[in-house]
């Protein structure tokens, strides 16, 4: 019994997105149906770029990539989350809190760097057409898939050890929908200053300097574009980059807002609509931008479901 004891005292408590309300249960029947559109706006997508031809492409490839760690992420949190709606105050261990945080690390840092990868994919085909079969090559892209994932991973076992490392003597109950290295580190009863340090050094370069050569890539293509004489070819130009530089905006803008401000300049309601914007709002709209502003993809979902249509029939 006294094992059992210790052992609860050690769980944290997640306290969840909002209290037990009128509001609360519609909440939770929209996470549910964001959760559902989540899965399966990006698993078509997936399916899609992965069964049609002229979907295997630079563009397409590491857009995959993005889905497929949409699909995690989604995973990661939103089961956990609708549970502690139906039963509040779920405990989490600290071996689960530490895999959150380590699996949504992964996921959200390789999404920064995808997202920053796909920026200089576009820029390498609208401003240096000619160069493209060569700058993106097939071992090319792979390398930068692995970078991708090597960074990714690297960091976010860094970032969780140091997290679970710290001690923890007060109350266990996170103020957040899951477990997240900021709101971790204000339950911490120990001087934090200089793990605080690294995580702002490691958003500079996991945010700031990705996000600012995105923007460096965006206004050399705005250039280009501007300057081409078809027409029909700005258009298409300007279609694909803005569907990419929505996501951009509205992911790094709430990560960098959330990473880069000190826990003295935190609050526990602000954090979690802010994190929402980069864990939960992402992955449902990635696949309907990408999707219904692509022609390319719009085509290969109909020949798809045409396909299917057939089989059915026959």
């Amino acid at each position: 019994m006294k094992s059992e004891n210790e052992t609860s005292s050690a769980d944290f408590i997640l306290l969840g997105l909002l209290s037990q309300s009128n509001v609360h249960k519609f909440t939770m029947a929209m996470i549910l149906l964001a959760f559902i559109t989540a899965l399966s706006g990006n698993a078509l997508l997936i399916l899609v770029i992965q069964v049609d031809p002229s979907l295997h492409t630079p563009m397409y490839f590491f857009l995959c990539q993005l889905a497929f760690t949409d699909i995690c992420q989604t995973l990661i949190i939103v089961p956990k989350m609708l549970a502690d709606f139906l039963i509040p105050g779920n405990p989490i261990s600290p071996a689960g809190c530490g895999a959150q945080i380590f699996l949504m690390l992964t996921m959200g840092v390789s999404e920064c760097l995808l997202l920053a990868v796909m920026s200089y994919d576009r820029y390498i085909a609208i401003c240096n057409p000619l160069q493209y079969p060569i700058l993106m090559s097939r071992n090319i892209c792979s390398v930068l898939s692995a970078g991708v994932w090597m960074g990714a991973l690297v960091d976010a076992l860094i970032h969780t050890l140091f997290t679970l490392s710290l001690p923890y003597c007060g109350s266990k109950d996170i103020d957040h929908f899951f477990c997240e290295v900021p709101a971790l580190i204000k339950l911490s009863c120990s001087d934090t200053s200089q793990y605080e340090a690294l995580v702002f050094v490691s958003s500079i370069v996991l945010l700031f300097i990705p996000s600012s050569l995105i923007l460096a890539s965006y206004s050399c293509i705005l250039s280009r574009v501007l300057r081409m004489k078809s027409t029909k070819g700005q258009q298409k130009a300007l279609a694909t980059c803005s569907s990419h530089l929505t996501v951009v905006v509205m992911f790094y803008g709430a990560a960098i807002f959330m990473y880069m401000r000190p826990s003295s300049y935190h609050s526990p309601e602000q954090d979690k609509i802010v994190s929402l914007f980069y864990t939960i709002v992402p992955p449902v709209l990635n696949p309907l931008i990408y999707s219904l502003r692509n022609r390319d993809v719009l085509r290969a979902i109909r020949k798809l479901f045409g396909k299917c249509r057939d089989f059915q029939q026959n």
